[in-house]
């Protein structure tokens, strides 16, 4: 028995300042504002999937949970025997709770880096077809809402976690200095990607601590000209740009990096790799980039 991840289906962040995500969120990456259950959030479309992006009032801004989608009840079922017999605890989601996330059932897990994660099933979709503020149309579909990269501790622990306990595959790898993280000198770390669907990667980790417990979420449209519009737009309303426009080497995505109003980065890109798992080999690779992707720009 495993657990069976079929993608990332949504996200929740806290933020002290919902007038800031609106804007972010609507006017710079150009998500549609739909309607939620609970008044006091904010609930946002990339698809027909009722909300990809919540954003829920709170003293602190800061990245919540992600909630991975499983295929039905049963799969739900099995994760829950699977967790319990790894010694992970979870609890269950309320009935008030998964109404206002619109699924039928999600319980609720943290990693041993206290990173909080969801496991759903059921969640509601849309008749209308959604219309982004911008007209750009949003890769998901079997690769889901995109990637997250959360931060951990320990890289061979989590691995180790992520893989055997969670059934996440590793899809590449990229290692950096040990002394980055206070370890010794000729020492490595490792920044892994891994995957559940054809996105090349839905989850990664990097061994450094933050404060926000999330490095970046990345979205991914179907158009260059849509990621060149966002960056425009990114000057526009003075969002602070945090890495310029390049094209990754592991999953070939050709994106910028833009801060969002909870700290964390959010990455605006197209043209990701697929993968065919049947035919893939991890591998490590050299460079962050191809080219671009400039993390020293100061805005």
């Amino acid at each position: 028995m495993t657990i069976e991840l079929k993608s990332m289906g949504y996200v929740r962040v806290g933020s002290t300042d919902l007038d800031q995500w609106r804007q972010f969120a609507g006017k710079v990456l150009g998500l549609a504002e739909g309607r939620g259950p609970n008044p006091d959030n904010l609930y946002y479309q990339i698809d027909s999937v009722s909300a990809r992006l919540v954003i829920v009032p709170s003293d602190v801004d800061r990245f919540q949970t992600a909630g991975w989608e499983l295929a039905d009840n049963q799969a739900l079922q099995d994760a829950r025997e699977h967790l319990a017999a790894a010694g992970v605890a979870f609890e269950e989601g309320s009935t008030e709770e998964c109404a206002e996330r619109r699924v039928q059932e999600f319980i609720r897990f943290s990693d041993p880096w206290e990173n909080t994660f969801e496991l759903f099933h059921g969640i509601t979709y849309e008749s209308r077809p959604v219309v982004t503020p911008y007209g750009a149309n949003f890769v998901t579909a079997d690769q889901g809402m995109g990637h997250i990269v959360i931060p951990v501790t320990d890289d061979v622990e989590a691995l180790k976690f992520y893989t055997e306990t969670l059934g996440f595959r590793l899809r590449d790898s990229f290692s950096l200095p040990g002394e980055l993280a206070g370890k010794e000198p000729g020492s490595k770390i490792w920044l892994r990607f891994l995957g559940i669907n054809p996105r090349h990667h839905s989850l990664a980790f990097l061994p450094f601590p933050n404060a926000d417990k999330c490095v970046h979420i990345m979205l991914e449209v179907d158009k260059l000209d849509d990621v060149g519009r966002a960056l425009e737009r990114v000057k526009k309303y003075n969002a602070p740009l945090s890495a310029t426009l390049g094209r990754h080497m592991n999953d070939e995505m050709i994106s910028f990096y833009v801060k969002s109003p909870a700290g964390f980065d959010i990455e605006f890109g197209t043209e990701g790799l697929r993968v065919d798992d049947d035919r893939w080999v991890a591998r490590a690779s050299t460079a962050v980039s191809y080219w671009g992707h400039d993390f020293s720009v100061k805005q």
